[in-house]
């Protein structure tokens, strides 16, 4: 009764809260699965810092270019024995997930090539940096074509439109894990070891990057345990732990990264330059926390899907399979739902939790977006947050929380908004 209460304080009725008990009853062997995920990466983390002896100096502070960086340069030989890379580029510099993924492809990638994609339409905000729509300084715009392979309608790989695909011009495949606006199944590692494998047997050589937003540490292997050649992704998502307040990461081959390098900051200089500013206690404790918190995630998307499956709304994933990423696609059916849930979501915020959420024209996206996302760091999508577009299906896509314990009021919360606005009922 004590704990009823204490939710029914936080905005949640008595008739939620017991629905979602009673959903927690049989989530008992999952959420062991994804204890036992975490302690292995967790250790794997540790062994690495230990491995490369992380020590006090590593916190410092550099200021201007930032040579003979002990921390940074460390950070960035953890994250390659971390993801099992020959080297790595961890940067303050790196201002997103999408600036990353624009470094390493724009690097990679010369004027006459051609950048392939075999699992369909990438994520909104890529599209502008390939050229698909039409954006200053896209790869497009220096002479960089593209291709894509869309997904057979059950979501799985069209093999032969893949070979038939590959030319002598591709120079660079791009793979996203996870499922972005799209209502498509998350690749696992396994999944995306088996493509890039049959890729490299097509027309070896070629180098795989995959865009590994959301997916890092959800499995105890990454895609560059499999082959790819550049594993690419955002620091305010899985890898930061919630702490990082801003930074990207590339990790692979040192022939990609070290291009990447010479990107990111100028031809000649690469990884020589770049202070850390001070944010680096930050990056390292991050890291050394991303398992756990990933982990209570995972429980809340997997809260979520059994929570909204059992309403009769569809689900990816739905509620019994195995998880490849953080993220949980709902669709709700219409826009007013996604208010609804959205607002559910920032009500459930430590940060701006009096706000109300309203579709808008965000930068990089073609249609209205709407966003909950009381967060500590701006866009932190490793914190309680849910967005999508306003469009058909009414999917939206509700992903992080940096304990179990606040993924699991943010989904009662929107759970209770949409049974307040008469657009969910519970079951007899």
């Amino acid at each position: 009764m004590q704990m009823e209460n204490m939710y029914a304080a936080l905005g949640v009725g008595p008739a939620a809260y017991r629905y979602g008990e009673a959903i927690l009853d049989g989530l008992k062997e999952r959420f062991e699965a994804v204890d036992a995920v975490a302690e292995y990466n967790q250790g794997k983390v540790l062994a690495a810092m230990q491995k490369h002896r992380v020590s006090a100096p590593c916190f410092a502070a550099t200021t201007g270019y930032g040579y003979d960086d002990l921390g940074r340069d460390t950070l960035e030989k953890v994250y390659a024995d971390v993801f099992h890379t020959e080297a790595a580029l961890v940067r303050p510099q790196i201002t997103c997930g999408t600036h990353a993924l624009a470094v390493a492809l724009s690097a990679n990638l010369l004027p006459g090539d051609e950048l392939l994609s075999p699992v369909g339409r990438p994520y909104d905000t890529l599209e502008e940096v390939i050229g698909i729509r039409e954006s200053k300084c896209s790869l497009k715009e220096y002479g960089v074509s593209y291709r894509e392979v869309a997904l057979t309608e059950g979501g799985g790989f069209d093999w032969e439109g893949i070979r038939a695909a590959i030319n002598e011009r591709t120079k660079l495949v791009t793979i996203q894990r996870s499922k972005g606006y799209a209502t498509r199944p998350t690749f696992s590692v396994g999944q995306i070891g088996e493509l890039i494998a049959f890729i490299k047997s097509v027309k070896p050589g070629l180098n795989v990057m995959v865009d590994n937003c959301y997916g890092e540490f959800v499995e105890t292997i990454e895609p560059t345990d499999v082959g790819a050649d550049m594993a690419v992704g955002s620091l305010i998502k899985n890898p930061g732990g919630g702490l990082a307040p801003i930074g990207g990461y590339i990790c692979g081959t040192e022939a990609c990264v070290s291009r990447c390098a010479y990107r990111l900051s100028a031809p000649g200089l690469g990884q020589e330059v770049g202070a850390n500013l001070g944010i680096l206690p930050a990056f390292y404790q991050g890291l050394f926390l991303a398992p756990t918190v990933v982990a209570g995630a995972l429980k809340g998307a997997i809260f979520a899907a059994n929570v909204y499956e059992k309403l009769g709304f569809k689900v990816v994933p739905d509620g019994s399979e195995s998880r490849h990423d953080i993220i949980q696609a709902v669709e709700l059916k219409s826009p007013e739902a996604m208010r609804a849930f959205c607002h559910g979501i920032q009500a459930a915020a430590p940060v701006d939790s009096f706000a109300m959420p309203e579709p808008w024209p965000m930068p990089g996206y073609d249609s209205d977006v709407i966003m909950a996302a009381g967060a500590f760091v701006q866009g932190s999508s490793i914190e309680l947050s849910a967005d999508g577009p306003i469009r058909p299906p009414y999917a939206v896509y509700f992903q992080g929380g940096l304990t179990w314990y606040h993924a699991k009021l943010g989904i009662l919360l929107s759970l209770q908004k949409l049974l307040d606005a008469g657009l969910a009922k519970l079951p007899e």
